[in-house]
């Protein structure tokens, strides 16, 4: 299965560190950042932040080492690391499988 992975980093040196990282040990085909603005409650408090978010492209059996990557590169507490499958262009998917094996 093809899998799309959103994470947040606090900032482009963090993104590009982690984003770096998956596509060298091959556990990403791609990484794309762009800035957001996040609103969220933590520790009790509504805080707001811009940040940069991270649309990494997978396989769902690089799931489980991608989030470890991002956990052990991330500087957060508890980064965002949500998945979901993705449908698409077959020429495109066989790419994100053939750029992960």
């Amino acid at each position: 299965m093809h899998i799309e992975i959103h994470t947040t980093a606090k900032d482009m040196e963090e993104a590009r560190k982690i984003a770096g990282a998956l596509v060298e040990k091959k556990l990403a085909a791609c990484v794309n950042m762009y800035p957001v603005t996040s609103v969220y409650r933590w520790e009790g408090k509504i805080e707001e932040d811009t940040e940069i978010a991270l649309s990494i492209k997978s396989t769902s059996e690089k799931f489980e080492d991608i989030r470890r990557a991002i956990r052990a590169l991330h500087s957060y507490d508890l980064p965002a690391i949500t998945m979901w499958e993705i449908k698409g262009d077959r020429d495109y998917l066989t790419w994100i499988t053939d750029s992960t094996n």
